[in-house]
């Protein structure tokens, strides 16, 4: 190859890595510079909506029926009493848009006492049962066995070559990953509903996605998916691998491995479930299955040697140790948490009244997104 073609292939590359980064890191470029923008057409969804909530679970608006049948579920909130502002933009949403009718109860959860101002802010929002706790300190800090200088080691490195939360969210990672689900106030509840602080809820929920989960032995449902930095798990494909060779029978038979995998299972393509909104089944958590899942991957000390997100775990633990029938996209409910969104599209935008537009700003079939994956899992 000659020197003029070799300098031409470097400036490519260079201009394409540059505008990947700035995609995934700023907002208001990744918007500017999509494919979809930029030629004024987005990828509509797959023709076979079939994973729709089925109609008879939406409900006019005079509907009490709520107070006649209920699931057995909560909605979760970790968070610090510095968070509350963006705790109560996200909470009020989720009233407006959905507790309102519903009122399912709310947990909240941190490693610290929540104030007595946090506590009042928080319960003027809602008609609805709230309960505070505090995180047990073996759940929330690093373990004593942890090499600690190995992991400072790897935060530094991490920081120095500026992988995005490299120093950071360790304990919150390891934290709803393996124990979010024994905390004692979640004891008696069987579904959850994670919501973060300062997210966005774009559209009205006719329906109970609790009772939907439950109906139809749903175990996991998300909004948004996408890669995992590689950087942030680099050897976690390698731990979940000798997981399974270790115990065949617990994975499922009919799983997802297709969504996380291009390869049978060789590699990790990376693709997970964004976990900051998860609707979930709590008793899949606390399964044996899941359970050794859990402990095989902190015994390997990855949450703190890398840093090894609750999303990929979440993920690779569903989609491996349930049938891919019991995951759940709810494409019916708009939901932002920054840089992304999914916004529901034509009829189920129209039914939500929702005010993101489906044509400019939607992540679902973005080139970055993990849905097309996820999609021919059904095929």
């Amino acid at each position: 190859m000659n020197t003029p073609w070799r300098y031409l292939i470097l400036v490519l590359a260079v201009v394409f890595g540059l505008h990947f980064v700035l995609t995934v890191s700023h907002e208001a470029y990744g918007n500017a510079t999509s494919i979809s923008r930029l030629l004024g057409t987005s990828k509509k969804p797959p023709a076979n909506q079939s994973n729709a909530v089925p109609e008879q679970y939406h409900w006019p608006d005079n509907s009490t029926f709520m107070l006649d049948r209920r699931a057995n579920a909560t909605i979760v909130i970790l968070a610090r009493n510095g968070d509350l502002p963006g705790v109560m933009k996200s909470l009020k949403q989720v009233e407006d848009r959905f507790n309102k009718r519903f009122r399912y109860p709310y947990v909240f959860l941190n490693e610290e006492q929540f104030t007595d101002h946090f506590k009042e802010r928080v319960i003027e929002l809602t008609d609805a049962t709230v309960e505070f706790g505090l995180i047990p300190s073996d759940h929330w800090y690093q373990p004593n066995w942890i090499d600690e200088e190995k992991a400072t080691a790897s935060r530094e490195e991490m920081i120095k070559n500026n992988v995005i939360y490299g120093g950071t969210y360790r304990n919150m990672c390891r934290f709803n990953s393996g124990f979010f689900f024994r905390h004692e106030l979640l004891a008696k509840y069987k579904y959850y509903w994670r919501v973060e602080p300062d997210v966005t809820f774009f559209c009205d929920l006719d329906f109970d996605p609790f009772l939907f989960m439950q109906d139809n032995d749903k175990v996991y449902g998300f909004t948004i998916s996408l890669p995992e930095y590689g950087e942030t798990i680099e050897t976690l494909w390698e731990t979940v691998r000798e997981f399974m060779a270790q115990n065949p029978d617990m994975i499922a038979s009919d799983n997802a491995m297709g969504f996380l995998s291009d390869d049978g299972g060789l590699s990790y393509n990376r693709c997970h479930f964004w976990s900051n909104f998860e609707i979930g089944d709590l008793d899949f958590w606390r399964s044996e299955p899941y359970m050794k899942f859990f402990e095989h991957l902190d015994k390997a000390g990855g949450f703190y040697y890398e840093r090894w997100g609750d999303a990929p775990v979440h993920s690779i633990g569903a989609a491996l140790l349930a049938p891919k029938e019991k995951l759940h996209f709810f494409r019916e409910i708009g939901y932002r948490h920054e840089p992304f969104q999914h916004c529901p599209m034509n009829e189920m935008h129209r039914r939500g009244k929702c005010w993101c537009d489906p044509e400019q700003d939607n992540f679902d079939y973005h080139w970055y997104s993990c849905m097309p994956k996820y999609d021919r899992l059904f095929e």
